[in-house]
């Protein structure tokens, strides 16, 4: 039996509202602590992880937390768990590159069951509920209809933090690039992937995300009537990072097979 009803789903995505509001304030970030070197944690990464956890466990005491910051809890994935990413688009935040999100999913029985992601310099909200469908702003989304790689416009991922990977990411960047219109990277997967969900892009390739980045976003291109996997077509983990290839479905077959060469 499932634990999400409509209340709860619009609870919690007024809660990641309410928080992500903190993103937009100009004097916001007061600190900022490498992580690595391309990756960041910021006062407001803290806040607003602590702000939604606070409210989800009041508002479903017994539901699990997976969240980007801070040591991580044991999971069971036969229990229910929420799994939130703060501030999608950290070093975009630090920068001031108005182009960051607060992503939140709901995962019940090894899937993805709610997803709400937040961009609040543009004000839209997208969700999405396990058989139906994907909203913008309470609008349904659906994906692209290109049917062929060459009326695609794609997002392609240069994994900063994995400078090991950027000889494989480059390589296929420009496999991609030879065949779509053109590549856009805009450094927020959980916005790129909403950005497939609603049409924007015809496909989405990252060779190192984590479950907090995409965990929304397949679930919101799923239901729009698109497909997210591994780059080789195998499945994803709630649990564990990896890489993600989004796509409008209709191109996912091609871009495997280029992603290959």
């Amino acid at each position: 039996m499932s634990m999400l009803t409509g209340a709860l789903a619009r609870q919690a995505a007024e809660i990641v509202r309410q928080a992500g509001k903190l993103l937009t304030e100009p004097d916001a970030v007061q600190t900022i602590i490498p992580k690595s070197r391309t990756d960041f944690v910021t006062n407001v990464d803290l806040f607003v992880q602590e702000r939604i956890r606070g409210r989800l466990n009041r508002l479903a005491p017994d539901v699990q937390f997976l969240g980007e910051e801070g040591e991580k809890a044991a999971i069971d994935p036969g229990r229910p768990f929420w799994i939130l990413d703060p501030v999608d688009g950290t070093t975009n935040l630090i920068h001031r590159f108005g182009h960051s999100a607060v992503s939140l999913a709901l995962a019940e029985h090894g899937q993805v069951c709610f997803g709400v992601v937040y961009q609040p310099y543009s004000g839209e909200c997208f969700t999405a509920f396990r058989g139906k469908g994907a909203f913008l702003n309470g609008r349904p989304i659906r994906v692209s209809g290109a049917a062929r790689l060459e009326e695609s416009l794609l997002s392609a991922g240069t994994v900063p933090g994995r400078r090991d990977l950027a000889d494989r990411a480059f390589r296929q960047m420009r496999s991609l690039y030879d065949r779509c219109q053109d590549i856009r990277r805009a450094g927020c997967a959980s916005l790129d992937l909403c950005w497939v969900a609603c049409g924007r892009l015809e496909g989405y390739v990252e060779l190192a995300l984590q479950p907090w980045d995409y965990a929304a976003g397949l679930l919101l291109v799923e239901e729009a009537g698109g497909e997210v996997t591994a780059p080789d077509g195998g499945p994803l983990s709630l649990t564990e990072g990896g890489a993600v290839l989004a796509s409008n479905r209709l191109l996912h077959p091609a871009l495997i097979e280029t992603l290959k060469q």
